[in-house]
């Protein structure tokens, strides 16, 4: 297979376009073009073309992994459903992900933390912490860590109910009724909830429920 031409993408920094014989077109890095001595003219064997398209496919896995992570922190199992997306292949996909963990920028630990903090300060109970986790793809042995960091439950509904009940009857059925569901909605438990409301003062019953 010879090489008929090989330029430099107008649109990445550090990509070649390596047009072959057979019409076809390879894109590889910067790496493999002087790691291979590419140039116009040469001609590949099926071993070094063979060599040249695995080592093309491992760099331009790392580069996108490396992009994907720099728009914003996510977990392991999110960055691999993304470069699937975008048609990388599964085995250098996840040697792409090993290669960011090794440098410590795909961290599922530190990224549950991020999550959690997030949510908690915006007023959201263990629950919805936890939903947020699975529907993020970390796992589970990262979350009790993470949960570890999330603000009491008692603050977050006492900012809520003084939002909510500011001006109104605090010991009215219908706005008991309507912020305890809103408060399990946002994954606080009702135990957490009737706490919360007898703190306010309201008159919450021992059998109570929502």
């Amino acid at each position: 297979m010879r090489i008929d031409a090989l330029e430099e993408s107008k649109h990445i920094k550090g990509r070649y376009l390596v047009h072959l014989s057979d019409q076809s077109l390879l894109k590889v890095t910067d790496v493999e073009v002087v790691t291979f001595h590419l140039y116009p003219g040469r001609e590949l064997d099926e071993g070094t073309l063979a060599d040249l398209r695995e080592a093309a496919g491992r760099s331009n896995a790392r580069a996108l992994a490396a992009k994907l992570i720099g728009h914003r922190p996510q977990s392991r199992k999110e960055l691999l459903q993304r470069m699937k997306e975008k048609g990388i292949a599964q085995r250098d996909a996840e040697a792409a992900a090993d290669w960011l963990e090794e440098l410590g920028v795909l961290d599922d630990g530190a990224y549950a933390c991020t999550v959690v903090r997030h949510y908690s300060q915006r007023g959201y109970g263990q629950k919805k912490l936890e939903a947020e986790l699975y529907r993020r793809g970390v796992g589970k042995e990262h979350w009790a860590a993470a949960l570890s960091e999330a603000e009491p439950p008692e603050n977050g509904i006492s900012a809520f109910l003084q939002a909510r009940l500011r001006g109104k009857d605090p010991n009215d059925p219908r706005e008991i009724k309507r912020v305890s569901d809103a408060l399990l909605r946002r994954g606080y438990s009702w135990s957490q909830i009737k706490e919360g409301l007898r703190a306010y003062g309201s008159q919450v019953e021992e059998d109570s429920s929502c």
